[in-house]
């Protein structure tokens, strides 16, 4: 049975005062949710610690980044053991913002996804075409190269079973970040089933991994989004700054079956 995620990005955005309110907003509702959803909050490094002090368990953390480095002079990076230290759960890799802004390349994201998956973290793997692409056709066959190249280590891994259980996929439509604009539901799904083949085509245990969709994902468009079969749950921005449209987000997920 896949696991159902709602993960809320925050981005660079965050406080002292927004990680005790709205965690512990999230955090007293999250036992109220009985569609089996793991709701994850994923801050900036600085208030990993804050967001940890207020979830207590009931909420999972994860951080935005790491470096492709365990240990050594690289000042202002953090390591995927550094995040598993602090109590981490998640770690998101190859956001487009890191790809569009700070030239992530898919190798880069494969030595990152090697490294969080040998900590132990769980890698949230993005993935996602740039307007111009989808309008010329070829939004299939960039994600699924997205996706093959950068899970390429999982797939060559000594022992791919244990390793195919670390790693999330999130689809990300570049032109959907923060724009206000939305894939679909029948767009999301298409999208998500072809990234299933892939990994299915891969020798991943393709039914078992967890497939989220991110792009401002609202409470409004959540239903529709989450009521498709190959969508189990949600990347969430901007929704996630908010606690009440946040935790509406994790109640629109289908309880399992």
């Amino acid at each position: 049975m896949r696991r159902k995620i709602v993960a809320g990005n925050w981005k660079m955005n965050g406080s002292k005062d927004l990680s005790e309110k709205l965690v512990g907003y999230v955090r007293g509702e999250a036992g109220s949710l009985d569609n089996g959803v793991e709701v994850v909050i994923i801050p900036p490094a600085l208030y990993v610690g804050d967001v940890l002090a207020q979830a207590r368990g009931a909420v999972s953390v994860g951080v935005q980044n790491v470096g492709q480095w365990q240990s050594g002079a690289y000042t202002g990076e953090i390591s995927p053991e550094m995040a598993k230290d602090a109590g981490c759960h998640y770690v998101l890799v190859g956001h487009s913002e890191r790809r569009q802004l700070f030239g992530e390349t898919d190798e880069l994201v494969a030595e990152k996804v090697s490294l969080v998956i040998a900590s132990g973290l769980t890698a949230i793997v993005c993935v996602g075409e740039t307007l111009a692409e989808r309008d010329s056709g070829e939004a299939e066959s960039v994600v699924a190269d997205q996706v093959r190249k950068g899970l390429v280590a999982v797939e060559q891994a000594e022992d791919a079973g244990k390793a195919w259980k670390r790693i999330v996929v999130a689809y990300e439509p570049v032109w959907a970040i923060g724009t206000g604009k939305t894939a679909t539901a029948e767009d999301a799904q298409a999208m998500h089933a072809s990234i299933r083949s892939v990994l299915k085509d891969m020798g991943a245990p393709a039914e078992e991994i967890s497939l989220l969709y991110g792009g401002s994902v609202k409470a409004d468009n959540a239903a529709a989004l989450f009521s498709e079969p190959d969508i189990d749950g949600g990347l969430i921005g901007g929704a996630s700054l908010v606690a009440e449209d946040f935790v509406s987000i994790c109640r629109y997920v289908p309880a399992s079956t």
